[in-house]
């Protein structure tokens, strides 16, 4: 099973407040959800063949408790099931021991300068 965990110390530049997505000094929802992804990202780069990578296209989560300023948070995410390109994931975040956040996150695999050529065609 292709697992992954991402650590992230929260700074005063992921809070709420700083992000723009609340007015408090507390782990913004948006930085707990990149971490995910980028836990997501992880748990499979090492089975990509060369030029390869990961984009995501969804991802559903709780935010169920604040984090402030200092505290360490972990995100997992879990490969539950791949078909093709597309790779789906449990993802889940907590703060010490406390669960703070769990859903699910959708990545597909992508040819990395076909991805880009993609910018240019606009």
């Amino acid at each position: 099973m292709l697992t992954h965990t991402s650590e992230l110390t929260v700074k005063e530049s992921d809070t709420a407040a700083q992000i723009g997505s609340g007015d408090m000094p507390v782990l913004a929802t948006p930085a707990m959800l990149a971490l995910m992804e980028n836990a997501a990202m992880l748990a499979v780069a090492n089975t990509l063949t060369e030029g390869q990578t990961t984009v995501g296209g969804h991802i559903e989560s709780s935010h169920l408790k604040p984090t402030p300023i200092g505290h360490t948070i972990k995100a997992v995410a879990e490969v539950t099931r791949q078909e093709g390109r597309k790779i789906e994931f449990k993802v889940t975040a907590y703060d010490g021991e406390t669960l703070i956040g769990e859903g699910t996150h959708l990545r597909f695999i992508v040819d990395r300068e076909k991805f880009m050529s993609k910018l240019n065609a606009q």
